[in-house]
């Protein structure tokens, strides 16, 4: 199996393991990611996902060139309707997360290079922790081709527009402390403080109310591009929801008696 998942306590990680081909994504590893990301999401015992690439030199290179991409192209010239055949690819869209979103916190855990679909799955998360010798590319418009895993539309809506439209234009590499100045990561550390410093993130979250934690995310990707005044009435609905919650009578109750809340997320 060239992707793994590993389960410690609400905290899964899920790690693309082609350490040979730097973590490279072949066709099934995407089918297999979409998946997983369902699975994930249905699964109540898990309040946080990670993700991060095998070994220390790649988080994720991106599709692979020799397999995927050769077919992902055939299939364009020989089609008709290209745009259809492109949009009726689920699976290339559902491992990017960009159709099922999944409403748990994902956290990337890059732990070297990250290369074209690897950025795009960086993208796709919501909170990124890097090494120093991490580096950043989208370099599909090198080899004349197009990052169709949602970077287009989310790295504008992300980071600073010339930020964005540098990465995506030139096909050039970013170090880590680039990247932190982009905004396009949260944190850069040691290799030796990796681990620790996503662990720690992934528990305080766990630790939170995981209704609250959930609907926080699903109201922030449903408020980003609304009208203020849309935007403010689509909060109060996901608030709505937690504030009449058992886990809101939980919460208050715990401080007032001086301890840990045992929330159920519901």
């Amino acid at each position: 199996m060239t992707i793994r998942v590993e389960r410690n306590g609400y905290t899964a990680t899920v790690t693309i393991a082609n350490p040979e081909s730097l973590n490279a994504l072949f066709l099934a590893d995407l089918q297999t990611l979409a998946e997983l990301w369902d699975q994930l999401e249905a699964d109540d015992r898990v309040r946080v996902v990670v993700v991060t690439g095998e070994a220390d030199r790649a988080f994720c290179s991106g599709a692979n060139l020799k397999e995927l991409i050769p077919i992902l192209t055939d299939d364009m010239r020989k089609s008709k309707d290209p745009y259809r055949t492109l949009s009726d690819m689920t699976s290339l869209h559902r491992a990017f997360l960009k159709q099922g979103q999944l409403s748990k916190p994902l956290i990337a855990a890059v732990n070297g290079l990250c290369y074209a679909g690897g950025v795009e799955l960086l993208n796709a998360c919501d909170l990124r922790v890097a090494v120093e010798g991490a580096v950043f590319s989208l370099q599909e418009p090198r080899w004349g081709l197009f990052p169709a895993g949602g970077s287009v539309v989310r790295l504008p809506r992300q980071i600073p527009f010339p930020w964005a439209m540098e990465i995506l234009l030139t096909g050039g590499r970013l170090t880590a402390r680039e990247a932190l100045a982009a905004g396009l990561v949260n944190r850069v550390v040691p290799p030796s403080e990796l681990w620790n410093t996503v662990n720690g993130l992934a528990a305080r979250i766990a630790a939170n109310g995981p209704l609250a934690v959930r609907n926080i995310k699903r109201a922030v990707r449903a408020c980003l591009e609304l009208p203020l005044d849309k935007a403010f009435d689509e909060e109060l609905r996901w608030a709505a929801e937690v504030l009449a919650s058992d886990d809101a009578r939980e919460g208050p109750r715990a401080f007032a008696e001086k301890r840990e809340p045992n929330y159920q997320g519901r």
